[in-house]
């Protein structure tokens, strides 16, 4: 079985502790990690090394939706986060490892991200461009700043 990998890197204008969050918390995750088109339900997010998490996208249109879930790997605040990624789905065999890297730089945070074992069913372009769809939203999410009052 073959399975695809994707590279993806990005700077965004926010601190390495505010995109750290963004992939930890069920209420940031579930806003900006879901593709245009779908919604997110976080079921269980236990953001530990060796906690679990388990999730649903939903397809807004036909109202289609698929579960996935796995385990936190590593955790090294603001720096690092890997996780291991399974769907539900028989279909789309496999277990895919996903690592975050986060880097502080003089305009905010560098943002490297590699996804490994995506299943073959799933094109790799197709995976890219779900991810550019999601870091779009994660800028939208992480870069304002918005003052209390």
């Amino acid at each position: 079985m073959t399975t695809g990998t994707v590279h993806l890197h990005r700077v965004l204008r926010a601190t390495p502790e505010r995109v750290y969050r963004a992939f930890l918390e069920a209420d940031a995750l579930a806003k900006w990690l879901p593709p245009y088109g779908y919604t997110c339900q976080v079921h269980q997010i236990d953001a530990q090394v060796g906690g679990a998490y388990k999730m649903s996208f939903r397809n807004f249109g036909t109202g289609n939706s698929h579960s996935f879930g796995g385990e936190y790997l590593d955790l090294v605040p603001f720096e690092k986060i890997r996780y291991s990624d399974r769907f539900d789905d028989p279909n789309l065999p496999g277990q895919m490892s996903t690592t975050i890297s986060l880097r502080q730089v003089s305009c905010g945070v560098d943002l490297t991200i590699v996804q490994e074992g995506v299943p073959e069913a799933i094109p790799v372009e197709m995976c890219y461009l779900g991810w550019q769809e999601s870091l779009a939203q994660l800028a939208k999410l992480v870069e304002p700043e918005i003052p209390e009052g």
